[in-house]
């Protein structure tokens, strides 16, 4: 932190920022503090991790110079709407933890005592590796909402669309056995299917009758429910298990996905191995939305319906192909565990990530780096408060955190939002204001 700390002191002394509004007063307020706590939070991140790897007296400087090189970058690339974006989540974290320290005092617990432990436990090696697990589904949930979010679309049925897709494909994965590879692709195409498929009758309905995705989506979900209890059955597609749980065969050695090993941490788990896929899906998330003719037109449809259409973009089918691709997200949620881990389908496999994703999509502002963060933060709160319960303390303030997070985050991004449009609206009217004297002066 003190090195990067130093080389950012050499950075503002020795450079100059390059954005277009590098010399207002709110830029020169904002930007610099900002980037400094980006660059030392950059560099200690970089130092801790490669700590896991190489001794210390190595690995500390290698956080320094990841950190210095960030706040060299930072510096002169940080946009004053970036930096209010940041300052954002910054103001919201801490509005959340005061009101979770609030609350902690009133019911008669030392915040700093329950924090304490809470940083102490969710940072053990083992419980890292559940925290990058747990992220990976949440991740892959966020995205699936995120599709829709973008086209202004409330899929709320990722829940329903990812139980059903991971019941299909633990089924055919139990049922046949087939080569590696050819195995796990199937498993995963069933998955990718059952979730588009389930998604694609609500955009039907949307594009075909009006009818709301909210409330359909929402109906699904039910429906799906009632699917699964008729299929997991002992007379239709599950087995006894045990005593008290029935679930579909186990799916054959060929068709699991080796997880990454840990050792090199301290931890005695491994980390999913579709975590690869969660990045793939997030970065193939970026480039649609970004470099894609597609991306564009579901931007712009989301933004406004009517512009778009009168720019010759068919609304109904972007809305049914976002539907459809955002099922085919969320049929992957179930996969890192049913791969992974369980390897079938019982009555105790994981249930609420869709609902889960609908936060973590709101908190990341359905961008795919912001997303990333904050899933791997609810994994941690998620982790880090089941020490609460061996302290007497409940581990639901957990929860508390999360939900005031989300709000607060809502709410000041929501400002944010306003104060950068006037701020950019005042920038335009200075540029121009500029332009006219120039005018008048050459004249």
């Amino acid at each position: 932190a003190l090195g990067v700390a130093a080389a950012f002191a050499v950075v503002v002394l020795s450079t100059r920022p390059t954005t277009d509004d590098a010399e207002t007063r709110v830029h020169r307020l904002l930007v610099a503090p900002i980037a400094l706590v980006l660059s030392v939070v950059a560099g200690l991140l970089a130092g801790g991790i490669t700590d896991w790897w190489l001794i210390e007296p190595v690995a500390y400087p290698v956080g320094a110079l990841i950190g210095s090189a960030a706040a060299f970058w930072l510096y002169r690339r940080l946009s004053t709407t970036l930096a209010l974006s940041f300052g954002a989540v910054v103001t919201a974290g801490v509005l959340a933890l005061a009101v979770t320290a609030l609350v902690l005092q009133i019911s008669g617990v030392s915040p700093f005592h329950a924090f304490s432990r809470m940083l102490e436990f969710g940072l053990q090696p083992d419980s890292l590796v559940i925290m990058v697990n747990s992220g990976t589904t949440f991740y892959l949930s966020a995205v699936a909402v995120a599709i829709g979010f973008k086209m202004k679309l409330f899929n709320i049925g990722v829940d329903g669309q990812y139980r059903l897709a991971a019941l299909m494909a633990a089924a055919v994965g139990g049922y046949w056995v087939l080569p590696p590879v050819i195995h796990q692709i199937v498993v995963l195409a069933v998955a990718v299917t059952v979730g588009g498929v389930w998604a694609g009758i609500a955009g039907y309905l949307k594009m075909a009758r009006g009818v709301s995705e909210v409330i359909s989506t929402i109906m699904l979900n039910s429906v799906a429910t009632g699917i699964t209890a008729y299929l997991l059955n002992t007379d239709r597609l599950a087995v006894q298990i045990s005593t008290n749980n029935i679930g579909t065969p186990e799916i054959p050695e060929s068709g699991w996905i080796p997880g990454i090993p840990a050792g090199f941490m301290g931890a005695d788990r491994d980390i999913f191995g579709l975590v690869v896929m969660a990045v793939a899906v997030g970065v193939g998330y970026w480039l649609m939305l970004n470099r894609t003719r597609f991306g564009f037109d579901l931007r712009a449809t989301g933004e406004s319906p009517t512009a778009a259409r009168a720019s010759g973009i068919d609304i109904k089918r972007m809305v049914l192909l976002s539907m459809v691709i955002s099922g085919m997200i969320a049929g992957l949620v179930g996969m890192p565990q049913l791969l992974g881990q369980s390897h079938y389908y019982a009555l105790d496999f994981p249930t609420g990530i869709g609902f889960t994703g609908i936060a973590i999509a709101l908190l990341g502002r359905n961008h795919p780096v912001g997303i990333a963060f904050a899933a791997l933060f609810w994994a941690f709160l998620d982790q880090s408060s089941q020490i609460l319960d061996f302290e007497g303390i409940p581990k639901e303030i957990a929860v508390v955190t999360q939900a005031t997070i989300v709000l607060t985050v809502v709410v000041v991004y929501e400002v944010v939002h306003r104060w950068g449009l006037r701020y950019q609206q005042q920038q335009v009217g200075r540029e121009l204001a500029r332009g006219e004297r120039e005018e008048a002066a050459a004249s």
